[in-house]
């Protein structure tokens, strides 16, 4: 599974971070064990030498060779040799190379679906020391955790948030929505206020759709999985409640059923022919860009993080993460490359490079990242964020899901009827376990 990000498709401009008010103060977290429980494996602080092939999806690894110049001039004899591959294309090469056995000795994978790479057995456990834990993002660091050991480092984290027309929020005397229950009349009071549509939804009806399910179904209080992870469970009244929450805007004739398709949403924003989007900080960094105008942003837009749901108001974990192959000829050095893209220092570099949203928290206190008061929701909202469900079969789950919701944001069903349609689908789908 692919997460809808720009690097997925043409992407018109780096992705920003959150302005840092705060401390995030990480004990007490709940996080899982740091490192590998399956190794001893030390990395030494001497010179990385010899070749290390990478492969990343092209969109934030774009400017790596850049971001890691001063890093190559210091280990003269190291030849980081890096593979941009299409990012529509990325996970299916990535799982034939795990298949053939052809893997590099770097990878990318995407965090939201690390357990689907990390259980297949390809990549070694993160060695003892490599990286201190408690300076991530607590979900993000346990996304790579696997049968009690740690697979994945930390590249770089997002999640989603409300993003607005605050112009036209103002012309309709529009209040921005904390609960569930507030979000209709948010969306048709920007629509008073000039819009033709108050909400430009995913109307891809696809995995994607089938993500922002897993989202407000953790808002609603159970998730998607039952409480052992063993089983899915959709025929829950909670879960009911999501269905109908995510498919209320088109219902209610606040969103199209049809339109904007993904590359459409910015223009169709600027425009004003919608008016909010639930999106990641890409698109704020790329509206000045699509307007054709400095400054467009900083007088049209307003961020807010997501609206509440019964249970709680938890985001999506988005982001990309580094693996190493177990059976990879140079794995030191490799190991030494993946801890340099862990330091503070290279992913403030590589924000300001591309924007990409530091996964280490102290990042985010640099001025470069603070300037912007438009992201305060974005940090905000990853001090609550959720995995998507971790279950190899999650990519086939969230396919299915989106087929359904189709059918119910165009009442060709209930939410009760693809409640019980996708628990149904579910028990021959299974957990892949």
């Amino acid at each position: 599974m692919i997460p809808r990000t720009p690097s997925i498709r043409v992407r018109a401009a780096a992705v920003a971070a959150a302005a840092v008010a705060m401390t995030l103060t990480l004990s007490g977290c709940g996080r899982s064990d740091a490192g590998s429980t399956a190794t001893a494996t030390t990395i030494d602080d001497d010179a990385a030498t010899g070749v290390v092939t990478l492969w990343a999806p092209d969109g934030d690894a774009t400017v790596l060779e850049d971001v890691l110049a001063g890093f190559e001039a210091e280990n003269p004899d190291l030849d980081l040799q890096v593979t941009l591959i299409p990012s529509d294309q990325y996970t299916t090469k990535l799982k034939t190379a795990i298949a053939s056995g052809t893997l590099p000795d770097i990878a990318q994978i995407y965090t939201e679906a690390s357990l689907d790479m990390t259980s297949t057995g390809a990549f070694a456990p993160v060695p003892d020391g490599l990286v201190d834990p408690s300076t991530f993002f607590p979900a993000a660091w346990d996304a790579g955790s696997f049968d009690g050991s740690t697979y994945s480092v930390p590249w770089y984290t997002y999640t989603r948030v409300l993003i607005y027309r605050s112009d036209l929020a103002q012309a309709g005397g529009a209040v921005v929505p904390t609960t569930w229950d507030e979000t209709i009349p948010f969306f048709q009071a920007l629509a008073a206020g000039g819009a033709e549509s108050g909400f430009g939804g995913d109307v891809g009806w696809d995995t994607y759709t089938g993500q922002n399910l897993a989202v407000f179904a953790n808002q609603a209080g159970p998730g998607l999985l039952a409480p052992d992870g063993t089983a899915w469970d959709f025929d829950d009244a909670a879960v009911v409640s999501a269905i109908e929450y995510q498919a209320a805007p088109y219902v209610e004739g606040v969103s199209a059923i049809d339109t904007p398709q993904f590359l459409d949403a910015q223009p169709y924003f600027v425009e004003g022919k919608t008016a909010s989007m639930i999106s990641g900080p890409w698109v704020v960094a790329s509206l000045d860009t699509t307007a054709q105008q400095p400054g467009w942003t900083a007088a049209h837009v307003g961020t807010a993080v997501l609206p509440a749901g019964p249970a709680n108001g938890s985001g999506q974990l988005g982001g990309g993460s580094w693996v190493v192959n177990k059976d990879s000829g140079n794995a030191a050095s490799a190991w030494k490359v993946v801890r340099e893209m862990a330091q503070e220092d290279t992913q403030i570099a590589q924000f300001q490079a591309f924007g990409s949203m530091p996964s280490v928290v102290d990042a985010w206190k640099d001025p470069s990242i603070t300037s912007n008061p438009l992201y305060d929701a974005f940090f905000t909202q990853l001090q609550d964020i959720e995995p998507m469900p971790q279950v190899p079969t999650w990519g086939e789950m969230s396919t299915a899901i989106g087929n359904e919701l189709e059918a119910v944001a165009r009442g060709a069903e209930t939410a009760e009827e693809a409640a019980k349609n996708l628990q149904a689908q579910s028990e021959s789908i299974g957990v892949g376990d």
